[in-house]
């Protein structure tokens, strides 16, 4: 049996007396692509969020990397703790989240230079690398205002990457970008998984979904309502609420 590389246990997250988040379960494993889809606002987003402690969960326990954390308050060993389980998870955001006086390669090294203690020589070697394989190479010295949203989203991965993450965790990747644009980064991530990288994937993309997804998993009003492999859910659903929202979006 393979390793899990994130377990979820008994989430909640709640925002006042909002319940966004409500008893989620949820494990992946090594190498395994999870996209999670279901309406605006069913805590996909936050889901991810507290995946890497960018949100704190209400309650529950949140695990990456063996990495073991429980909801609720910070104190300052936890947040040592969070600081290691970020390492384990790379995020890209809607909004490429760029640093705009930086050039794209150096987008890319901050990081490794900065957290993990990298040379400047190697975490170079390792940025071009990474952006040689999405297709960047020639743009290590532009700075992001001179790239697409397709080039910048891209560079966000390369910079993911870099920090050498055990899973990624996609936030709604394309949702920003033109309709011409969302093909060149689900490209890059259609390699990511053929290479193996675990990824977490929140998505409306349900072509990309069917073709790359090892496990599908469907949240409605803050529940994991129903998971299954492409073909059990596009073709054997067994929730009205999945059926309703897949057709409305094929």
């Amino acid at each position: 049996m393979a390793d899990n590389v994130v377990a979820v246990e008994h989430l909640y997250k709640r925002f006042g007396s909002l319940e966004v988040l409500k008893n989620v379960d949820l494990t992946v494993t090594a190498g395994e692509v999870v996209v999670v889809f279901g309406r605006s606002g069913s805590g996909k987003s936050t889901l991810l969020r507290c995946i890497n402690f960018l949100e704190d969960p209400t309650s529950g326990v949140v695990e990456v990397g063996g990495i073991r954390l429980e909801g609720g308050y910070r104190t300052r060993a936890k947040r040592e703790q969070i600081r290691q389980l970020r390492l384990k998870a790379g995020m890209v955001f809607q909004q490429f989240n760029l640093f705009p006086h930086m050039t794209v390669l150096e987008n890319v090294i901050e990081a490794p230079i900065r957290v993990k203690g990298l040379s400047k020589d190697v975490a170079k070697a390792r940025g071009l690398e990474l952006l040689e394989s999405v297709g960047l190479s020639d743009k290590a010295d532009e700075h992001p205002i001179r790239l697409s949203g397709g080039q910048q989203q891209r560079v966000a991965i390369s910079r993911a990457l870099a920090m050498e993450p055990e899973v990624m965790l996609f936030d709604e990747p394309t949702s920003a970008l033109d309709p011409e644009l969302i093909g060149e980064v689900l490209s890059v991530m259609r390699n990511l998984a053929l290479q193996q990288t675990t990824m977490i994937v929140v998505t409306h993309e349900m072509g990309f979904a069917r073709e790359v997804a090892n496990r599908m998993c469907f949240f409605h009003e803050g529940v994991l309502l129903e998971e299954g492999s492409p073909d059990e859910m596009f073709d054997h659903t067994k929730r009205d609420e999945t059926r309703r929202f897949l057709d409305a979006v094929l």
